[in-house]
């Protein structure tokens, strides 16, 4: 999930991406990448043992942008079980 604040005046754009993968043993690993376009970028990880946990703390973490003054400008999540 990708978010951005628009530029405030004379100001570059900042974004955060969000990321949640499974690891090889079983977790998953939450990734989120914050900084200034085109300028330097911080990444931030964090391991969770379980899904619930580890969706739990994705929506944390988006919500914590949101109210930080991001907008939602990109998102692929899971898809849903097909049908058979």
């Amino acid at each position: 999930m990708l978010l951005q604040q628009p530029p405030a005046a004379g100001a570059p754009s900042t974004f955060c991406r969000l990321t949640l993968q499974a690891d090889l043993l079983g977790g998953y690993l939450l990734l989120c990448e914050s900084g200034e376009m085109g300028g330097r970028s911080r990444v931030r990880r964090s391991v969770h043992l379980d899904h619930a946990d580890a969706i739990a703390a994705f929506e944390a973490a988006r919500d914590r942008e949101i109210r930080r003054g991001m907008r939602i400008t990109w998102a692929e999540g899971e898809r849903p079980p097909q049908s058979a």
